[in-house]
């Protein structure tokens, strides 16, 4: 019984140290796609209006949503996804931006996709 009982208590151990390293690296991945951003600091950067800027957030938080699903993929299709969002934001973003600030806003977008590896 002693022996039965040490056993349980070794398998139960194993198995929470295996699900807090998993829980741990979810929790890396949602993190790395988490695109949110102080959208002040962001619309002084590029110099919005107010009319942009209320467009420009609610194009940003699409944007974080199609990353939070891509983060969420199988990671043969995370590319994939993050291909789309990143192309389908550029698109809207293009409409609202000027030249000057879509340039500005591009840099921004590619260094920090650089920055947490999601860029090829």
């Amino acid at each position: 019984m002693k022996r039965f009982f040490l056993m349980v208590v070794a398998v139960l151990s194993m198995t929470t140290v295996f699900a807090e390293n998993e829980n741990t690296e979810n929790v890396a991945v949602v993190n790395t796609y988490d695109m949110s951003v102080n959208m002040r600091k962001l619309g002084g950067v590029l110099g919005l209006t107010t009319d942009q800027m209320e467009t420009v957030s609610n194009i940003h938080r699409t944007f974080c949503g199609e990353m939070m699903i891509a983060s969420q993929a199988h990671n043969d299709d995370r590319k994939t996804l993050v291909k789309e969002a990143v192309a389908k934001d550029l698109k809207y973003m293009a409409y609202v931006l000027t030249p000057a600030q879509m340039h500005t806003y591009e840099l921004l977008l590619n260094t920090t996709l650089e920055n947490r590896g999601l860029k090829d």
